[in-house]
């Protein structure tokens, strides 16, 4: 039996993806509105999601709206954004008791679905615009979320590193947008920003739980309705590392932030993607990885040292964070790991052991709704259909070569280092 037991259909304008399972008490219900990373847009978006779940016609306050949630039994409602690849992706998650497991009849999830569709069509206007005051505050703490960027000087060099690597690409754009770019946004020019995404955005639809399909169609039909245009998703620009590019920026920190980007030149649709996981966890994913090992535990060089891979993009982002004086030492052993890794300078031990822990990670993933749906939600990017038993088997057949030969393909593209005022490397 599959793992997931995804059913897809294209319900009134939207993708609607239903899985079924008894693994849950709970009804999980996200709704996903994908469009295309741009400057125009990017930070309108950012602040959209967090507006419309302000209130709605029939619930027109965030204290109506939440005593509501409180009367189905407690559901959760939360919005949150993500990037992928050349995406910009706003989601809407809620969680509801199943009626299934109450002595109460009430159709939980029927209701889950309309508030949903109210607060996605029938948002809380003030004429054409939305309300002033909602917006004005909701600007204020857009702002605070991008500084909060700033003052996290991990998170701050992360992102220097991203902007330096995709300068001209829309990846180097950050998920909450551009914090001079919020003072102009109005009411008004929210609310038809609003309007085209609305109407342009690609819209996916994912209710996990013991749930019936029919059923659940049914409510689609009812509460929601989008044009039924075909959206497309961005394809992630692939550009070559032309030649190593240094970065050094000096603040006022006391540990400097060491962060190196790559392009692998994979990307999750490709068939070496599974390699490429393989890769990263021997590389720098995990406590077992040589960034780990040779980095920060033997040279004692770093407070941390890691590697991820933006999957979409097809980038692989090191972090560390060690003394200003570590620069060139920190750097050339990193260099040598890699080097390491292109030369197949790894045992069949640490690539079973790395495998064991991605598929754990995998099956813990899935254990959670929400961990379900952005496994399942990665196929709609990368437009694709790669079933997760697909995943797990792609994983356990990729062999040493196979890892050496996708190690072979990933170039330096950018070192970015943060260091403090007036110190040495």
């Amino acid at each position: 039996m599959a793992f997931i037991d995804e059913q897809l259909s294209k319900v009134n304008g939207l993708s609607l993806h239903t899985v079924p399972t008894k693994k849950f008490k709970t009804n999980t219900i996200v709704l996903k509105m994908l469009a295309p990373l741009n400057k125009q847009d990017v930070t309108y978006r950012a602040l959209l999601p967090y507006v419309l779940q302000r209130g709605t016609k029939s619930f027109p306050t965030s204290i109506n709206l939440r005593q509501h949630l409180d009367t189905l039994y407690g559901a959760t409602l939360y919005v949150d954004l993500a990037k992928k690849g050349e995406n910009h992706i706003i989601s809407f998650r809620m969680e509801i008791a199943n009626e299934k497991f109450l002595t109460d009849s009430t159709p939980l999830l029927e209701k889950g679905m309309k508030l949903l569709a109210e607060i996605l069509l029938e948002p809380v206007l003030d004429g054409n615009a939305f309300k002033e005051e909602i917006v004005a505050q909701e600007k204020r703490t857009l702002k605070q979320r991008i500084q909060s960027v700033y003052d996290d000087k991990m998170r701050y060099s992360n992102l220097r590193l991203v902007q330096e690597m995709c300068k001209d690409e829309p990846y180097a754009l950050h998920v909450n947008g551009e914090i001079d770019d919020v003072e102009g946004i109005s009411a008004t020019s929210l609310y038809d920003y609003y309007q085209k995404a609305i109407s342009s955005d690609k819209i996916d639809l994912y209710v996990v739980g013991d749930i019936d399909q029919q059923e659940v169609e049914g409510y689609v039909k009812k509460y929601f309705s989008f044009e039924n245009n075909e959206k497309t998703v961005s394809e992630a620009i692939a550009k070559k590392a032309i030649e190593e590019n240094e970065v050094i920026e000096e603040q006022d920190v006391k540990q400097g932030k060491l962060n190196i980007g790559y392009r692998t030149n994979s990307t999750y649709r490709d068939d070496d993607y599974y390699a490429l996981q393989i890769f990263n966890g021997i590389f720098g994913g995990f406590s077992h990885s040589k960034l780990f090992i040779n980095v920060r535990e033997k040279a004692s060089l770093a407070y941390y040292a890691a590697s991820r891979v933006e999957s979409h993009k097809g980038l692989l982002m090191v972090m560390s964070g060690i003394e200003v004086e570590n620069y060139q030492k920190a750097v050339t052993i990193i260099r040598e790991q890699m080097a390491a890794m292109k030369k197949g300078g790894f045992s069949e031990q640490e690539l079973e052991q790395t495998k064991a822990v991605i598929r754990n990670q995998l099956l813990e993933t899935i254990d959670t709704p929400y961990g379900l749906v952005e496994i399942v939600y990665h196929n709609v990017i990368a437009q694709i259909n790669r079933p997760f038993d697909d995943y797990l088997q792609g994983i356990e057949e990729v062999t040493k070569e196979d890892v050496v030969k996708l190690a072979e393909k990933v170039e330096l593209d950018t070192i970015y280092f943060l260091k403090g005022m007036g110190g040495t490397q």
